[in-house]
Order: structure tokens, then sequence, then C-alpha cells
């Protein structure tokens, strides 16, 4: 029986690729859903073809599950077949030959640069307390400034951020190393913040009690605050801020950051290093972003979207 497999698998994934404890749970579920679903009818792991696995798919899509849902268990299959052919624990990979489901090309959501900046202006004017108010400019100056995932950002040791550094050691993806620029803002952000946490430290060591090594620590178990407080309180800032919460979330200050350098003359490869993109094709989304935006400009504001001229070259209204 292969009831072993994605345990061993996962903890590959971990060891060896420097998986995300996110991806790690997401693999481990959709796994264990397709393992209940072959334990049903006596099967296992070891045991199925491509035929197995396409039923399984199709009683996914009867469901109801999204085709990104579908397609993304379909990849930790696949992930863990591959595995079980380098292991040996089969002789071939079933899931090779099965295409995903066609995704629909979805633009990434941006937000205009007045909006950021009443986020930025909200984060310092928002909190309970000084602590709160310049914790959050650091958060949000930071994820402007870098296009950090919110992993990243939560999870920074404070050694990252000592000296007042110009660029920030970033641990992303793969445990892949890349460094990010400081904007002037992001920087003055930061000094404030690491005054404040030394601070808050001060002494401690002397009552018997450690110092957190994360920049954003919290009593939590992981040690640093989580996605989900950082994603409530992103909510809390747009409403104070008066920008929809609906188009405010962690991973949209990411693309905005993108958007906002392509858009500002930057090149490609520099955002794809920024952002950490193993591929320049992820990146190359935000060009369709940014030609959408200027699309819309156009539409809104040149006169020739709204009418035409007349023979004596004045502009009228297509229905005069």
């Amino acid at each position: 029986m292969s009831t072993g497999w994605i345990s061993i698998f996962l903890d590959a994934q971990a060891a060896e690729l420097g998986a995300a404890p996110n991806t790690l749970l997401s693999y481990g579920r959709d796994l264990t859903d397709m393992q209940s679903w072959l334990e049903l009818r006596n099967s296992d792991f070891t045991n199925i073809g491509q035929p197995e696995i396409e039923a399984y798919l199709l009683d996914c899509k009867a469901l109801g599950l999204a085709k990104s849902t579908r397609a993304r268990r379909l990849s930790a299959i696949k992930q863990l077949y591959r595995f079980a052919f380098d292991e040996g624990w089969r002789p071939d990979n079933p899931a090779m030959q099965i295409s995903s489901p066609k995704l629909e090309k979805r633009l990434p959501k941006t937000l205009e640069i007045n909006e950021v900046d009443k986020l930025l202006l909200a984060a310092r004017n928002f909190g309970r307390n000084t602590h709160d108010k310049i914790r959050d400019t650091c958060l949000m100056e930071l994820l402007y400034a870098t296009g950090m995932r919110v992993s990243e950002l939560l999870s920074l040791p404070v050694s990252a951020a000592r000296g007042q550094p110009e660029m920030l050691l970033i641990l992303g993806k793969g445990r892949k190393e890349r460094l990010v620029p400081l904007s002037v803002s992001a920087k003055i952000a930061l000094t404030e913040w690491i005054q404040l946490w030394d601070l808050q430290y001060e002494g401690m060591e002397g009552r018997g009690k450690s110092k957190s090594s994360y920049l954003f620590p919290s009593r939590g178990a992981s040690g640093f605050l989580t996605r989900h407080w950082f994603y409530a309180r992103i909510k809390k800032l747009a409403v104070f801020a008066g920008v929809s919460p609906a188009k405010v979330t962690p991973h949209i200050l990411r693309h905005v950051f993108a958007t906002h350098l392509l858009a500002g003359g930057a090149d490609l490869r520099s955002i794809q290093t920024m952002l950490g993109h193993s591929d320049i094709a992820t990146t190359e989304i935000y060009t369709h972003v940014v030609a959408d935006h200027l699309t819309k400009l156009v539409v809104d504001h040149h006169p020739l979207s709204k009418g035409r001229r007349n023979s004596s070259g004045k502009i009228s209204s297509e229905g005069q």
C-alpha cells in the first residue's frame, strides 16, 4: 500500500526544495483527497494508471470544483508520481500525459498611485498607539517598495534590517535568495521600526527572556505575524483610507509594485529579479496590465474617444 507516499514526498519537498509551509499544506490536502477517493475503490497510488487519475479529475469536475483547483490537484499528483518514479517506487509516471484544464488568463489587479498614497497615509494614522502606527507603516512601505510575497515580508529576520541597509536580502521560494533595493520612505520607516523594536526588547535578556529573531514578532507558534492577521489588517487600513477593501490584499500590493515599476520605465528582467520569478513569462503578464491601463486612459480622456471631428475640425459628439 502507498499510505506512506504522501508524508515521504512532503518531507522531501521541504528538505530538498525548501517548499513553503503553505505549499506543503496544499499538496497534502490535495493528495490526501485523492488517496481517500482511491481507498473507496479499494485502490492506491501504487496500482492505478492514467484512466483512474482522469476519472478522479472528472469526479472533481462533477463536484463543481473550479478549473484552478483541478489544475492544482493534477499538479500535485504529477509531482508525487515524478518523485515516485525518481525513487523507484513506480516504473512510470501515469499522470505525465494528462493535460491540465485550460485556465482563463486573468490580469493581476492593481491600484492607482493615489490609492497607494492613501493606504500609506492610513498606516501612519490608523493604529491605536505609536507602536501600531510605526509597525503598520513599516509593513506597508516595505511591501510597496519591494514587491515581496507576504510570507517573505512577515518572516524577515531582524538581522536583515540592521545597519540601515540600502537593500534587503530576501529568502524566497525554494530557499532562493535575492536582493531588493529600498526606497527612501521604506528606509525611513524601517529605521523608525528598528529603533522601536530595540526599545521593546531593551533589558529583556536580563529578565531571562530572549529576543525574537524576527523583524515582525508575535507570540504565535511561528514567532512572527501571520498572513491572516496581515490580510485582516490591510483590509482595515483600506476602509480607513477610503479605498475599496475588495481591491486591497497583500498580494495585490505585490502586483502594484510590479505594474508601477513597469509603467515608470523599469525593464522586465529587473522586475523579474526583484519579484523572484524563475521564468520571465510570469513577469510578462504585467505588460498586459500596463497596456490595458494605458488603453483605459485613452478611452476615458482622449477627445477622439468620446466624439469625432466635424468638417470644421471641431469635436462633436457621435450622437449629434
